[in-house]
């Protein structure tokens, strides 16, 4: 039996337990302050290996490899460059020790932010993961950790590389400060999303807090998880004692949690900072009778961008996508961009946030643009600091490719019917949205081939979106879109989306036309709608939509 089908199995069966801390048993066995821990392990087999032996002893089936800050960025502080070396025998090591057990490959973070959000270029951080994961890989391990993220990029870019020596389970796993949050912004939920439908085999939270603090984060991400979660929490928080960081949470008191967060949905669970064998004994021992919580494999489909994910439940609030951004429509835009000048972007995408836009659509292509160049440009300006993730349209396979690759979150993607072989492959491999846009008079046939298609690149039928947005623009064809929308939804059990922006275009009552259509659209069940936030007739219709759909006291346009 392979190492991930044998995981895979155990997870059916058990809370699978992870080992502790690997730092301060270092200390404890002699590792000076300021020496590299790699190094030093490397230096001092025997007591690397009494670590795992011990964590093993103690019921861990799961046992981390000493190589935290084996990569390329961390060592080289040290003057040290021997990166594949080091990873391969300290697996090695660990392999050895760990007898029958698992050993995880650990991948820590390299100590710099990666773009969009610090200086470390995005192929550059997928190189260095990718060194140490074949280091890794060479010495034995059965599945690969990546652990202590606190930049969603940087957990992108090591998952990223690891799926490209391997496939191998490999669980991510960030760290949130006291407000929720990881240093740069992300929320539970949006590195779920992100990273789940990128290709980890299991998301959570380690370091972070103590096991009661992390209850909370696993609440938040148990309900759009399709994934095992996985929790590995401190001994309590630590306190400072002369020179030193105490951690003093006893090891019963730390496994007094274990149920707790069995229950919650965690199916991996070991300790950070502070714990010992003796706190994954006691873990051990409290989950000898817990049976897991398996995963939801049908949650509901989502987005996300590194701040925030918007959930598209069945029968949920009208998601709205800002259309402004749009630079084949749009001279003014099409003109800032061939001159360089995202200042008006960022102002599109403030406005359209601020008027209540939860996406936006993003079109790069037009006259004089290289399409695939100028949205990666736009996706580096605008991603760090907007909450919004994005609609992609785009006319290149290139452009989805390079904006998939790099982008820190989860892309919707239009898919034309015309470019669906080459397209639905790449939005597959990145885990991104598709958007299946059915050719003219298509119809329903149409439709159910996009769907099947989709299907066979591993898209579940709740898990895409049907453009039902008409070629031709005239009352026939709309209330035919609106037909189609109920149909998608009560049959297929797809999510819907239509483009509102060239509905009534040049006529005076163009607000009032999108308004009705809007309404007899959300009433069939349509899931997005491609809008100007800026226009209060739609806004206010969508508002009204939700609340009679919904239920509540009182409604909003989402106008601020």
């Amino acid at each position: 039996m392979n190492p991930k089908s044998r995981i895979l199995g155990l997870l059916r069966k058990k809370v699978l337990i992870l080992d502790g801390a690997m730092g301060t048993e270092l200390h404890k066995r002699g590792l000076p302050p300021g020496v590299c821990p790699e190094a030093w392990s490397l230096a001092n087999p025997a007591a690397v290996g009494d670590i795992h032996g011990a964590y093993r002893e103690a019921g861990a089936d799961v046992v981390y490899t000493s190589t935290f800050g084996a990569n390329r960025l961390k060592m080289g502080q040290y003057g040290l460059t021997n990166v594949g070396e080091t990873n391969r025998l300290l697996a090695e090591i660990a392999t050895r020790a760990a007898g029958r057990g698992l050993v995880a490959g650990d991948i820590g973070p390299t100590g710099h932010f990666v773009e969009p959000f610090g200086d470390v270029p995005f192929d550059e951080a997928v190189a260095v993961f990718r060194e140490q994961a074949q280091g890794l890989l060479e010495g034995g391990v059965d599945l690969f950790v990546i652990e202590t993220m606190m930049d969603i990029q940087e957990a992108r870019a090591a998952l990223i590389a690891v799926r490209e020596v391997c496939d191998l389970f490999c669980m991510v796993t960030m760290t949130y400060e006291k407000h929720g949050r990881t240093l740069n912004g992300t929320d539970p939920v949006s590195a779920l999303v992100t990273l789940q439908s990128l290709g980890a085999d299991a998301v959570g939270c380690n370091c972070s807090a103590g096991p009661e603090g992390m209850l909370g984060l696993i609440a938040a991400m148990r309900p759009h998880a399709t994934v095992p979660l996985v929790a590995k929490p401190n001994a309590g928080l630590p306190t400072l004692v002369g020179e030193d960081t105490v951690f003093d949470m006893d090891a019963a008191r730390f496994a007094g949690f274990a149920a707790p967060l069995a229950a919650a949905g965690v199916n991996l669970m070991g300790g950070c900072c502070g714990t010992t064998p003796a706190h994954i004994r006691a873990l051990r021992d409290s989950l000898v009778d817990v049976k897991p919580v398996a995963p939801d494999r049908h949650a509901a489909p989502a987005a996300s961008s590194a701040r925030n994910a918007v959930i598209l439940r069945e029968g949920g609030p009208l998601a709205v996508i800002g259309g402004r951004l749009d630079a084949a429509g749009d001279e003014t835009l099409r003109e800032g961009l061939l001159a360089g000048d995202f200042g008006p972007i960022r102002q599109a995408v403030r406005a359209q946030e601020k008027e209540g836009a939860q996406m936006l659509l993003l079109k790069a292509g037009g006259a004089g643009l290289d399409e695939t160049r100028v949205t990666r440009e736009l996706l580096e300006q605008i991603a760090p600091t907007t909450r919004s993730t994005f609609l992609l349209v785009a006319d290149k396979v290139e452009t989805v490719a390079q904006a998939l690759r790099f982008y820190p979150g989860r892309l919707l993607v239009g898919v034309d019917g015309a470019d669906a072989a080459s397209v639905l492959p790449v939005v597959a491999q990145y885990g991104a949205v598709p958007v299946l846009s059915i050719p003219a008079q298509g119809g329903r046939a149409a439709i159910r081939r996009a769907a099947a298609d989709a299907r066979k690149h591993g898209f579940a039928r709740e898990g895409m979106i049907i453009d039902c947005t008409p070629a031709q623009i005239n009352p026939a064809t709309l209330r035919e879109a609106v037909a189609m929308i109920a149909w998608c939804e009560k049959s297929l059990r797809c999510r819907t989306l239509m483009n509102f922006t060239r509905v009534g275009q040049g006529l005076p009552e163009q607000p009032w036309l999108q308004a009705g259509l809007l309404a007899a659209a959300q009433a069939a069940g349509l899931t997005l709608a491609v809008i100007d936030p800026a226009v209060a007739e739609p806004m206010r219709i969508r508002a009204a939509g939700d609340w009679l759909r919904l239920g509540g006291d009182s409604f909003s346009s989402g106008r601020t």
